[in-house]
């Protein structure tokens, strides 16, 4: 079992579930930031909505104490108006007569000889605002305006000198003539957090409802899109080896489903190819294997049968002839296995390909005494690999020249930048184009090399090829006029 499973029992597999899950909490996310900006913003401009309700009747009450009036105590805010020398207030009204402001004064008075606090709202606005802390009462009600605990308001006041007003005034209102008069309304911030409060439960029920809406969206959508999907599995899940034509729909859309269907229809081909491949590989070297063993049989059955008529060495020399092919054959297809499972090379060593070939040209010069071989080079040719499976590679090349050469092969190696080019060319009767890559198939032999005997297995050449893919390089046949050519190219490694 895997460490991480425990801890991921409790995440759902199904992918619509967890696109739902991620969709909603991204949402969520979003909501919560929107929801936070709203509180902060209604309860700013509810506050400026009381600010602005307040700010008339500051003014209002300036108004009548420039013309010596006393205040009433009916108003829409509570207000209180206090004097420098004076521990009573000079009116009061909008809530704070639960104070008793009558026999002292709830906010602070102006000290004596303190000037007038310039607005801080600006020069042209009058008045000028700050927080201040308002008590409370041990026996206010439940009802009363500020409660037990009291708490922090933002206050408006603007302060009158007593010595700008008229002696009657200045009498009316009870206050000394040098006294600066200091006007308080208060900013309730009741109604603005009572809106906010009940926009805050809004967006609550809200957004859970809306998460939900967004989550059983998210849901279905994902359901509805991986309707294709599904489709594709379960058509892909139909295919088996002994039926393995079935190919998915691909829908016109053109999108992302599309791309799928393509590529499991692409992957499918090729799997269909490959198996048809591997059935011609089976039948094929079934049929090479035949050969050789029916030879040696009926051979032996033969001798066996008429002893005392029968040219024992004749007959040796025949069933040992059809053991070495029955023996390169076999080591031909296991080398095709190792080369089809891409197994690593068992050595690795750079190799001078020009000594390589040369050694392998002075053995065949030897052996085959009718062909004149010649190997033309312009110097090491060093390349990156195993040296057993180069051998092999150029003595499958020389091999299949050696078979089709009227005369001469001629060898070359050049070197081309960061390449190596080796050729091999043979005065034969050549290639026709239309089978430049057919012969490099497995079992394949062209109608001038159809012996058994001379024509070899008919896997020299794909092996040849996939001995230099395996090295990184290409094998592949030039047109030539006269003869056949074949171009080996190799990457160079590094000196």
């Amino acid at each position: 079992m895997n460490a991480t499973e425990p801890r991921l029992r409790w995440w759902p597999r199904s992918v619509r579930v967890r696109t739902a899950l991620a969709t909603a909490s991204a949402a969520a996310v979003i909501l919560a930031g929107i929801g936070w900006w709203l509180h902060h913003d209604v309860y700013r401009q509810s506050t400026q909505i009381a600010e602005n309700r307040a700010r008339p009747q500051l003014f209002a009450l300036v108004d009548q104490l420039n013309e010596g009036m006393v205040p009433v105590r009916t108003s829409s805010v509570p207000y209180e108006v206090v004097a420098t020398g004076r521990s009573s207030a000079v009116a009061f009204g909008g809530g704070m007569e639960e104070f008793d402001p009558g026999t002292r004064h709830v906010l602070p008075a102006p000290t004596k000889g303190e000037m007038p606090a310039p607005p801080d709202d600006g020069p042209d606005w009058g008045y000028t605002t700050y927080p201040l802390r308002i008590p409370g009462r041990h026996d206010a009600e439940p009802w009363d305006l500020f409660g037990k605990d009291g708490g922090t308001y933002l206050v408006m006041y603007n302060d009158i000198r007593a010595d700008e007003l008229s002696g009657d005034q200045v009498a009316a209102l009870g206050v000394a003539s040098d006294a600066t008069l200091r006007v308080y309304v208060v900013v309730l911030t009741h109604t603005a957090e009572a809106i906010t409060e009940t926009i805050d439960r809004l967006l609550l029920r809200a957004g859970l409802v809306s998460l939900l809406l967004i989550a059983a969206a998210a849901y279905f959508a994902v359901r509805i899109a991986l309707r294709p999907v599904e489709a594709i599995r379960v058509l892909t899940a139909s295919v088996t080896a002994s039926d393995p034509r079935e190919r998915v729909t691909v829908p016109a859309t053109g999108h992302e489903i599309t791309a799928l269907a393509t590529t499991i229809n692409t992957t499918l081909q090729r799997l269909d190819n490959a198996a048809a491949q591997q059935r011609r590989f089976v039948a094929d070297a079934a049929h090479e294997l035949r050969s050789p063993l029916t030879t040696l049989l009926a051979s032996l059955e033969i001798a066996l049968a008429y002893p005392e008529r029968t040219d024992w060495p004749a007959a040796t020399t025949t069933a040992a002839r059809q053991t070495r092919r029955l023996q390169a054959l076999a080591e031909d297809l296991l080398l095709l296995a190792r080369l089809d499972s891409r197994a690593p090379a068992a050595d690795s060593a750079t190799v001078d390909l020009t000594a390589l070939t040369s050694r392998l040209t002075e053995q065949h010069s030897l052996s085959e005494e009718q062909l004149t071989l010649t190997c033309d080079s312009t110097g090491p040719a060093p390349v990156h690999g195993n040296p057993d499976e180069y051998e092999r590679l150029l003595r499958n090349l020389l091999d299949n020249a050696t078979r089709h050469a009227a005369h001469r092969i001629q060898i070359t190696i050049r070197n081309q930048d960061t390449a190596i080019v080796l050729t091999v060319h043979d005065d034969g009767p050549g290639v026709p184009a239309e089978d430049a890559e057919r012969i490099f198939e497995r079992f394949v032999r062209l109608d001038d090399a159809r012996s058994r005997d001379h024509g070899g297995t008919g896997l020299g050449l794909a092996i040849a090829r996939d001995l230099a893919h395996r090295h990184h390089g290409t094998l592949t046949l030039t047109p030539r006029t006269l003869g056949a050519c074949f171009q080996l190219r190799l990457p160079r490694a590094p000196t």
